[in-house]
């Protein structure tokens, strides 16, 4: 295993700031976009199928780009392709909120491939700069994604009404966060004495073949299901609401208790996972609590929906925090750990964009949400089975 890199203390503070900032960009313009895709629709005349894509290009970004982010981290170092991301981040946002559909697209591509460099690459650079704590470091990273996921959930419709530009606003808004992250980020792209030295990175390039592990596809399927149950949620629940009675604006704060759910999962189950002997317990209790959650939005709609939102959003921070953890955990070192982490969402993320299409084409076909969250309880099966898998107590080599 890799020591742990001790930078000096002023540098170390803007190193945790900038797990803190960059995950806060990395699901709050994905979130922003659920409660405000009816108003989309609407406005620019898209399907219910088109619409789901506003969701499923940002992963097919990911799915198609995961696999040679290591590449570019390898090349030219974390911190320098991690700020460049931001840049992207910040373009996309821009041209999604330009208010067509040509830009709409493209900026959701744009914000995919940047959402992709700190998705792949941000395990990494934990495990190489917080290796003595990866848990708690990592918890935190989690927590601040979910955070600002939530925020973005909650308060999307209301932004879009007080800058009076309607949807326009509720997903460009987030770009002023972006700007600051990327001045909390600039310290780092001086060159660093902190880096692998080339011999190290030589001898942490030695062969590994993840296409023959079974590990490493069970990490990589766990990856995907919880992903596609992610995405769906966030792209359809506050419509699904509305379908059912509730009301817009409640319908986003839906969401955001899925969001505010998987604060303490993220945080508390990263902590937890790295104290025990191996994660199996945890990983298995992903596919009951998202199981429960789901069955009973299918058979109680809008009735306790709170409480369903509570065991949903508990499963997904959990499942999300596992994922990012067994990077760490399941590999040797830094080089291991990004590959790994490549190979996983780039498949995972296949699995996932394949979710908000089908769970909204479901219901253009049947009319009725109950096929598409039967849909998604199949997939809970699955995913505590590869969930079991993954948690077991040994690393790939």
């Amino acid at each position: 295993m890799e020591s742990n890199i001790l930078p000096s203390r002023a540098r170390r503070v803007f190193l945790f700031l900038g797990v803190v900032f960059l995950a806060a960009n990395l699901r709050a313009p994905l979130t922003s976009v659920g409660p405000v895709i009816a108003e989309i629709s609407l406005d620019l005349s898209l399907s219910n199928t088109a619409a789901g894509f506003l969701t499923t290009i940002p992963l097919l970004a990911f799915a198609f780009l995961s696999g040679i982010m290591p590449r570019f981290s390898n090349k030219y170092g974390l911190e320098v392709v991690l700020f460049a991301s931001l840049v992207l981040l910040g373009m996309g946002l821009f041209m999604r909120s330009m208010g067509s559909i040509f830009t709409l697209f493209i900026g959701a591509a744009l914000i995919g491939v940047a959402i992709t460099v700190g998705n792949v690459l941000m395990p990494a650079y934990i495990k190489k700069y917080f290796s003595s704590n990866v848990g708690g470091v990592m918890g935190v990273y989690s927590a601040a994604m979910n955070l600002t996921a939530a925020l973005a959930a909650g308060f999307s419709i209301r932004l879009g009404k007080i800058a009076n530009l309607g949807w326009k606003s509720s997903i460009g808004i987030w770009i002023l966060l972006t700007l600051l992250t990327m001045l909390i980020w600039l310290p780092q792209l001086r060159k660093s004495r902190y880096n692998t030295s080339f011999k190290e990175k030589e001898k942490q390039n030695q062969k590994i073949n993840l296409y023959k592990s079974r590990l490493a596809w069970a990490i990589t399927i766990f990856m995907g299901l919880q992903s596609l149950l992610y995405y769906c949620i966030t792209a359809w629940l506050p419509k699904v609401m509305q379908t059912w009675g509730m009301s817009v604006e409640a319908s986003g704060w839906t969401l955001s208790y899925v969001q505010f759910a998987q604060l303490p999962a993220t945080f508390l189950g990263a902590i937890i996972a790295t104290r025990m002997r191996d994660q199996r317990f945890l990983a298995g209790s992903v596919g009951v609590l998202c199981s429960l959650g789901i069955l009973g939005l299918l058979i109680f709609q809008t009735k306790f929906a709170l409480i369903c939102c509570i065991l949903i959003g508990t499963g997904s921070g959990l499942a999300f925090s596992l994922a990012m953890l067994f990077f760490v955990l399941r590999t040797q070192n830094t080089v291991h750990a990004t590959k790994l982490s490549g190979m996983a969402q780039s498949f995972g993320y296949l699995i996932a964009a394949a979710g908000p299409p089908v769970f909204g084409g479901i219901f253009d076909a049947f009319h009725s949400w109950n096929g598409s969250f039967i849909f998604l309880l199949l997939l809970t099966f699955i995913l505590f089975l590869a969930g079991i898998s993954a948690g077991k107590n040994t690393v790939i080599t």
